[in-house]
């Protein structure tokens, strides 16, 4: 007998997914883009780039290198800003028939702030992701994601003026990150998002010089795939919030995996350059997993790792 899978899963404060297929911030750019390439009603959400209060251009060039099993990446959160966003690219979200889940960026909590009261008044938007992790700029991100109390801090000043579900994306470049999520639910998040890139760097040895105009990067891809669970199973013993696992995901096997650390839904980020329409087809392909395995829900799914 065919088992009829559910994949609807809940991500903190009533929001519903159609599955737990999500795509990553950074790598999809505004979603639109990749419509030659897969239905967005297939997925269960779309995160955008990441957006500030004003348009950034990102770093010079070179801006990406590949690495074994991943690439390293400054592209150093370019996007059009929020005003743009709201009157160019949000208009026509609107009418496709998939979540919507603006990652925010700034420089400090105004930034942040800012960018979350502008989309307040805005339908269309189902939720927001605080970037607190972004390694490639030299002012906020990274640095905010490192402290415990500026992460409480920002999570707080922006959970005051939406009352939209609120995420904290979170960097793996720190001793505890069970202590950042905790700032994070402290703050009022509904759900955390981890893990954002790791830093890295990588040298042309032939002309001796970084092969980033930035000098370091994201390390992303399956490389840190290993090292993105086993953050997802640390936290998830720490907050009772929904997490989003991010890291190297690439195929049905690889999002069990991280459900079974302990998260409700994943974020496909690197593969995206290599499949654009690789994302749909790891939604189909985890509904096919679960038949296979006789689970009739993926929910069942999240935590549900065996103990010694």
């Amino acid at each position: 007998m065919t088992v009829d899978v559910k994949t609807v899963v809940e991500l903190g404060a009533g929001l519903e997914l159609r599955n737990p297929i999500l795509t990553a911030s950074g790598t999809f750019g505004y979603g639109l883009e990749y419509e030659p390439y897969l239905d967005l009603s297939r997925l269960g959400g779309i995160v955008v780039k990441g957006i500030s209060p004003l348009p950034r251009a990102g770093n010079r060039p070179p801006r990406i290198v590949e690495t074994p099993s991943g690439m390293l990446n400054a592209i150093g959160l370019q996007n059009v800003g929020v005003q743009r966003f709201v009157e160019e690219k949000l208009p026509r979200l609107r009418e496709r028939d998939t979540v919507v889940v603006v990652n925010v960026y700034g420089y400090g909590v105004e930034d942040y702030v800012q960018v979350a009261e502008t989309l307040e008044g805005e339908s269309g938007v189902s939720a927001l992701e605080l970037n607190l992790s972004c390694p490639n700029v030299k002012q906020g991100g990274l640095l905010i994601g490192k402290s415990p109390a500026a992460i409480e801090e920002v999570t707080r000043a922006v959970r005051d003026v939406t009352r939209r579900p609120l995420w904290v994306k979170l960097t793996p470049n720190v001793s505890e990150i069970a202590d950042m999520a905790r700032a994070a639910v402290a703050g009022g998040a509904d759900a955390i998002s981890l893990v954002n890139t790791y830093v890295g760097m990588v040298i042309d040895v032939e002309t001796r010089r970084p092969a980033l105009s930035n000098r370091i990067g994201g390390l992303s891809g399956p490389a840190i795939r290993p090292l993105a669970v086993a953050a997802v199973d640390q936290v998830s013993r720490a907050v009772e919030v929904p997490l989003v696992g991010i890291g190297g995901i690439g195929s049905a096997r690889d999002v069990v995996e991280f459900l079974l650390a302990g998260a409700t839904a994943v974020q496909i980020g690197t593969a995206n350059y290599n499949d654009p329409g690789i994302a749909g087809r790891v939604a189909a392909d985890l509904v096919s997993w679960c038949r296979d395995h006789e689970v009739d829900d993926v929910r069942e799914l999240t935590g549900a790792l065996e103990q010694e």
